[in-house]
């Protein structure tokens, strides 16, 4: 077998302060017979590494690494959203769609809908609403549609989209969700949403629906075609959200789920994209991009083989010394404009753009390899927040988005099962697994985060299979000590629509954590093993840090769909506007 050549650059990056979207890098270039020694007996030749210059779509990934593929550019949804006050028989357009929970269908004795709304339409139609929903057995339940064809009425189509039982603002933005898949069979340029109760919602959470719904209606639009040879861009150009109020607020509401949108879409794309694209340097250059485009709030440093071992991180580099592309250290600091900082948050990602397992090679069944690209989801969760919080521009906040980024491969100079590696605190760690990377890498970069004055540390990474075992592939588990920020977090996960469920912190697992020859190893067994990984995560934390960790390796894909979700983003988003005021 031929031998791995392994390449290792120099160079540090700050976003730029001017308005040019495009950075300044210093990239020393070695002689590619020239070798970087690791302080753990660990060698790589040097080439240069190149960036892009000029002003691209975030989403626009760069060239692959091998197999000659290119991502294709393409616009995320631009959807144009106004908040209306009008009389649905009034509306034109394309779809007119109306969300309707259980109790909204409800009939009198002559079939004749109860719910003022649909009698009032219905009877605009001349009872097409009530006879289709009678023929089709449309009760109202959540996942439920019935979308009809018109003509002469001034509406192209009008559909009745299921609540369930009760609505909530998961239910709101599965109605978005639902009219953008009616919008893209029926290549609607135009459509109308409404509530058949939006009467029963109190003044103050209308906003916070329409937004919901504006939510679902982005991401149900978006597909991700960059890799596709052929795809139908849709023709969706806006969405009047009716009943549910107008001015200022709702305006504001719609525009915040614009941005949190952008940045999912954004994690969206950096998971999708294949390892032969997104390498760890192209995952640098993404985060150099957010900065640049948001220069007037964000910083970004890039750190380099060289200045990890400076600041002697052997348990990072090691998982990072068996790939051909070097690891890349990201650190992004969000200043808010008004330049004054009450509190001081980091958020940590996972960044394994592959992980293959190292010695303990991923075999067999359910092993999953083939999509182990989105190893590094924690911090796709992490600059998808970046982005959106650069147009959000909360104040009172200082944010670190911190990101370890590598790939875990095999090679002569990889870490090898027994390997004792020292974490920048000075601990020891016994490897004994090398799929055990990702708390590796973590250990590192969150004593980096302590460092940086943080008084709160939220990583995110998809670290365990045994948590999809507890939890399944829908909900994140979170570990922390602190009921506060356990308390705040839950509330943000909350109002940004995703599942989180607290495991415990037991501490007598740390037994089995114990090494004979260092502080500790970096498994301890199968039992419990989302919590033992959270223990030694815990290692890494300075104790006066309020610190939670969310094992997101369920509910990072979207195993129906065959695509990433965008998880984790829409609750940091959440979670920091609220400790910016």
């Amino acid at each position: 077998m031929a031998a791995i050549r392994v390449a290792s650059t120099s160079f540090t990056i700050r976003a730029s302060t001017s308005s040019s979207s495009s950075f300044s890098s210093s990239c020393y270039n070695f002689c590619p017979s020239v070798f970087t020694k690791f302080g753990f007996g660990l060698s790589y030749a040097a080439t240069p590494l190149s960036f892009s210059r000029g002003k691209r779509m975030a989403h626009s990934i760069t060239r692959a690494a091998l197999g000659l593929t290119e991502p294709k550019k393409i616009d995320p949804p631009k959807i144009s959203f106004s908040a209306k006050e009008i009389d649905l028989v009034e509306w034109k357009g394309d779809i007119l769609a109306v969300g309707v929970t259980e109790k909204d269908m409800e009939k009198d004795e002559n079939l004749a809908f109860k719910n003022v709304i649909l009698q009032k339409l219905d009877l605009h139609l001349g009872g097409l609403l009530s006879e289709a929903s009678s023929e089709e057995d449309f009760t109202g339940k959540a996942g439920q549609s019935t979308v009809l064809r018109l003509a002469g009425v001034g509406l192209k189509r009008v559909g009745l989209i299921g609540l369930g039982a009760a609505s909530a603002r998961t239910a709101y933005r599965s109605l978005g969700e639902s009219v953008a898949a009616a919008a893209k069979t029926s290549q609607a340029s135009s459509v109308g949403i409404t509530l058949a109760s939006s009467d029963g919602i109190a003044a103050e959470l209308k906003p916070s629906t329409a937004s919901a719904i504006a939510t679902g209606a982005i991401l149900g639009m978006f597909d991700d075609n960059r890799f596709k040879s052929e795809s139908k861009k849709p023709a969706l150009e806006s969405i009047d959200i009716i009943g549910l109020g107008t001015g200022p607020e709702i305006e504001k509401k719609l525009k915040y789920a614009k941005d949190v949108c952008s940045g999912i879409i954004l994690g969206k794309e950096l998971v999708n994209a294949p390892a032969n694209v997104l390498t760890p340097g192209v995952l640098a250059e993404e985060a150099t991009r957010i900065a640049s485009e948001h220069n007037d709030v964000f910083t970004a440093k890039i750190l380099d083989v060289e200045q990890c071992k400076e600041l002697k991180m052997g348990s990072y580099l090691a998982v990072a010394a068996a790939s051909s592309h070097p690891p890349h250290f990201i650190h992004l600091c969000y200043k808010p404009p008004g330049g004054t900082i009450r509190k001081k948050l980091a958020l940590v990602g996972k960044g394994l753009t592959f992980d293959c397992g190292g010695y303990n090679i991923k075999t067999g069944p359910g092993c999953m390899i083939e999509l182990m690209k989105f190893d590094m989801g924690g911090s796709a969760a992490v600059l998808g927040a970046a982005k959106a919080l650069g147009q959000i521009k909360p104040d009172g906040v200082e944010v670190h988005f911190i990101v370890a980024a590598c790939e875990n491969m095999i090679s002569g100079s990889g870490m090898r099962p027994g390997d004792i590696l020292t974490a920048s605190n000075g601990k020891t760690i016994e490897v004994n697994n090398t799929d055990a990377e990702g708390r590796l890498t973590l250990a590192d970069a969150l004593i980096y985060a302590c460092n940086q004055g943080a008084e709160k540390i939220v990583d995110l990474a998809t670290l365990t299979g045994a948590c999809i075992v507890a939890l399944g592939p829908s909900i994140a588990g979170v570990f922390t000590t602190n009921d506060d920020l356990a308390e705040e977090v839950f509330r943000a996960s909350e109002n940004g629509g995703e599942k989180l469920w607290r495991l415990p912190l037991e501490e007598t697992y740390w037994e089995s954590m114990k090494s004979g020859v260092a502080d500790m190893v970096n498994t301890g067994g199968r039992e419990g093993g989302a919590i033992t990984a959270a223990l030694f995560l815990k290692q890494f934390v300075d104790e006066k840090v309020q610190w939670m960790h969310i094992d997101m390796a369920g509910p990072v894909w979207n195993g129906k769909k065959k695509s990433a979700t965008g998880f984790g983003v829409s609750t940091l988003v959440e979670w920091v506007l609220n400790n910016s005021s």
